[in-house]
């Protein structure tokens, strides 16, 4: 069971290197999308510089190796009995990987969207309460990091009720949240002192 254990955590966390808006900055306008706005590696920094609907393909990757490791973990544990535990772990793996990206100078994104598809994976109810509270907090604030923070917090939140008598998959979950909100501290307290700025996602200003 240890090979598999390493195994997952390594493809995860492998897999989490794979930046989406870093790759597609790239492949665009040949340049990293860390050197404009905020600096962050993440789906809300790339549609502010490069456009909301060439968004779509970053959602595309970082939605997609989340969901691939994940289940990928899950599998390889499966055998021993441990199939929810093991995509917990493909989880918060991939997560770790996407924030602190070895192969990117540990400077990635900040694991809102990463971590709502492994939440997709492993539990529709968790996952529809983030993406309804973010969805709810944006369009009554218009702050992109406002309604990531909420769904973050509701991350945790929802694995503490609807897996509660799973442990490790509880811990994982709150840790994917906290993780979140570790990663929101600066547009915390940009938030607290008015100085966070609104987003329109689909009209993001395109680089040339």
């Amino acid at each position: 069971m240890a090979y598999a254990i390493v195994i997952a955590v390594l493809a995860s966390y492998l897999l989490g290197n794979l930046n989406g808006a870093v790759c597609m900055s790239t492949l665009l306008s040949h340049e990293d999308v860390r050197e404009h706005g905020s600096g962050n590696a993440g789906l809300t920094n790339f549609a502010r510089n490069y456009g909301g609907w060439n968004s779509l393909l970053v959602v595309l990757i970082d939605g997609g190796k989340a969901v691939i490791a994940t289940m990928l973990s899950g599998l390889l544990l499966k055998p021993y009995g441990l199939e929810a535990e093991g995509m917990m772990l493909g989880a918060v793996a991939v997560s770790l990987g996407h924030d602190f990206p070895a192969l990117l100078g540990f400077r990635g994104g900040k694991g809102i969207l990463s971590g709502f598809l492994c939440a997709v994976v492993m539990d529709w109810r968790v996952a529809l309460l983030v993406v309804s509270l973010f969805a709810l907090t944006y369009v009554l604030s218009g702050y992109v990091s406002l309604g990531s923070i909420m769904g973050a917090g509701s991350y945790a939140v929802g694995f503490v009720i609807w897996h509660h008598s799973q442990p490790w998959v509880m811990a994982g979950g709150i840790f994917i949240g906290v993780l979140a909100l570790f990663m929101h501290r600066s547009n915390i307290s940009r938030l607290i002192h008015g100085t966070e700025s609104k987003t329109n996602l689909f009209k993001g200003r395109k680089r040339k």
